[in-house]
């Protein structure tokens, strides 16, 4: 059965002297999420983007905004990113004590709430908070870097995942090392939604390549 392929351009490998026509780039490109990394030094090495940013690039594009929080705590922030523009947002099982409030929070919020798991975090983490959310994020990556690559025993997660969210309206998401070469085996899997990164940003035409993986992905559907 054919899954409609969504693909979701991180900004943590765009120019950030000029974010916000980089959000209008990929947005004109193609995208139909736009990707927003958001690290605390804390939960993973690095430090990105505030609520401020992601406010003050809202106006550039009418595109959902995908905001994966990769902070510890998450809970009393979600209602700043929610004011700053998010649709979707994403919160890490390893980084949330009281997950369900998390997701409850969110939804009460009027947005979207997703789960991310890290390589080495099992599935079952999810089966209490299955009928409550929207999104899963597999991280096929160690969070915390754009640039690495892809690890492929997330597969068999993606896999079984897949058969966890069975006839739900959940989709499944992929974030790590994702490009035209390999994006077809995380659809084979289960996959219906791809973040890409420095895949995206590391080239100039945009346009060519959402399309490229695009392509790829759909001769796996």
């Amino acid at each position: 059965m054919s899954r409609e392929v969504k693909i979701a351009p991180s900004i943590l490998s765009a120019d950030f002297a000029r974010l916000g026509e980089e959000v209008k780039a990929v947005d004109e490109a193609g995208a139909d999420y736009i990707h927003i990394d958001v690290m605390d030094g804390h939960f993973v090495p690095n430090l990105t983007f505030g609520p401020p940013v992601i406010e003050a690039i809202r106006s550039y594009t009418d595109k959902p905004f995908d905001v994966h929080l990769m902070i510890n705590p998450a809970a009393p922030y979600l209602a700043d990113y929610a004011r700053a523009g998010a649709d979707i947002i994403t919160v890490h099982a390893e980084a949330d004590t009281h997950l369900h409030r998390s997701i409850q929070i969110i939804r009460d919020l009027g947005k979207k709430a997703g789960v991310s798991l890290n390589p080495s975090t099992p599935e079952n983490v999810l089966e209490n908070v299955m009928d409550d959310i929207d999104l899963i994020l597999v991280m096929s990556v160690n969070p915390g870097f754009g640039g690495q690559s892809f690890i492929p025993s997330q597969l068999g997660k993606i896999s079984r995942i897949r058969d966890m969210i069975g006839d739900r309206s959940i989709e499944l998401m992929v974030d790590g090392g994702i490009k035209p070469s390999n994006i077809a085996d995380a659809v084979q899997a289960g996959a219906d939604a791809f973040v890409a990164g420095s895949a995206i940003f590391s080239g100039d035409d945009y346009v060519a390549t959402i399309g490229a993986l695009r392509d790829a992905a759909g001769k796996a559907t």
